[in-house]
């Protein structure tokens, strides 16, 4: 499964205008519930913040993996979204994260949500990570996805 059957051209956000992680959340599962209907946004933000008040989901710097479990079905949904002036986030390093993978897991897809996580890591610590943040469009950034 490559992260672009997780992450839709319309989940992307190049531009996102929170500046803390609360919203950013919130920002983020909008562009869901626009693909995803069927999904509740209430549901999904409840759960994502819940993971998040367990545990800080910042992975490297400048980077954040937020997710959360959603009842009732087998899919994962993303949205990714790159924002230009940083996010207050909490994170280890102290300095603001620039670009939030937020993933949302159906409960029958818990063993498959370790592949995803694996694959947006090796994003992460490639060459592409830099490219996230100057991409010019969520197509650009969409073919990089499929590669992975």
């Amino acid at each position: 499964m490559p992260l672009s059957s997780v992450f839709d051209k319309r989940s992307i956000k190049l531009n996102l205008e929170s500046t803390t992680k609360e919203t950013a959340f919130k920002e983020l599962i909008e562009t869901i519930a626009v693909v995803h209907d069927e999904l509740d946004g209430d549901i999904m933000l409840a759960s994502v913040q819940e993971r998040e008040d367990k545990l800080n989901t910042s992975v490297a710097s400048g980077i954040a993996v937020p997710h959360g479990y959603y009842p009732g079905t087998d899919c994962i949904f993303g949205a990714l979204g790159i924002s230009k002036k940083g996010i207050e986030y909490g994170a280890f390093d102290g300095k603001p994260v620039h670009c939030v993978f937020l993933i949302v897991l159906g409960e029958a897809s818990r063993e498959k949500h370790l592949r995803v996580l694996n694959r947006v890591m090796s994003l992460i610590n490639s060459e592409d990570a830099n490219f996230l943040r100057t991409a010019k469009s969520a197509e650009e950034i969409h073919h990089v996805l499929s590669r992975l």
